[in-house]
């Protein structure tokens, strides 16, 4: 069991139904609402430790046949659960913070980069509320910037040796995700997405802890 507080209803049906932890259930959700994978989906899941959401992702795919696939990224070295997940999933150890856009988008088919990108990375909780709030726009920020690279300002002047790296991993319609602590802060990223996606909006699962300040920024359809 991973967070605090006693076993509870999300936990024990984690348990019940195979997913490695009650997170699931928050993806679930935001899958319920806005249906951001569908078959045939290239999915990032960033921060994907310890592998519900890759469970999730999966099972949005459809059956094998559909095609599709999943690539969690974590600092943590990441198992592919057994339940719930297929061949479509794999797993890479790295920090995002430092990791090339090339890198990444070599991660997905044909290089061609992902139609949903997910980010459930959180900092490691020092329980000083700015700061930890200040380390999560942080993680936002990183995965909105690998996400849509220059497109974040478009006054940005690109370097010619690495303007290519300049280019994000989200295609063209593609959704994004992004976990968050609660903060004044956070409706700066709000600010910067509304204008380059289709629609943004904001969601707190029901599966979160009532103890918990995480909230999702869910975006949806680049227009790039």
């Amino acid at each position: 069991m991973s967070g605090a507080g006693a076993p509870d209803f999300f936990y024990r049906e984690a348990q019940r139904l195979g997913y490695v932890a009650r997170s699931a259930f928050k993806l679930l959700q935001i899958q319920k609402q806005h249906k951001l994978i569908t078959p045939g989906s290239s999915v990032l899941d960033l921060g994907c430790a310890p592998g519900a959401w890759l469970q999730v992702a999966c099972q949005s795919l459809g059956p094998l046949k559909n095609g599709g696939s999943v690539v969690g990224i974590d600092l943590k070295k990441v198992k592919v659960p057994s339940q719930h997940c297929d061949v479509r999933v794999k797993t890479i150890c790295a920090d995002v913070m430092n990791l090339p856009k090339h890198q990444v988008r070599a991660l997905s088919p044909k290089q061609m980069g992902f139609s949903v990108i997910l980010s459930d990375m959180c900092p490691s909780v020092s329980g000083i509320t700015t700061k930890d709030a200040a380390l999560s726009v942080e993680l936002g920020m990183q995965a909105l910037d690998l996400a849509v690279g220059q497109a974040m300002s478009d006054d940005r002047p690109l370097d010619s040796a690495s303007g290519a790296d300049n280019n994000g991993v989200l295609q063209a319609r593609g959704n994004l995700v992004i976990k968050l602590l609660e903060s004044e802060d956070i409706q700066e990223l709000m600010r910067i997405c509304k204008p380059l996606f289709r629609k943004a909006s904001w969601l707190r699962p029901k599966a979160t802890r009532s103890s918990s300040r995480e909230i999702y920024l869910i975006c949806q359809g680049l227009q790039l």
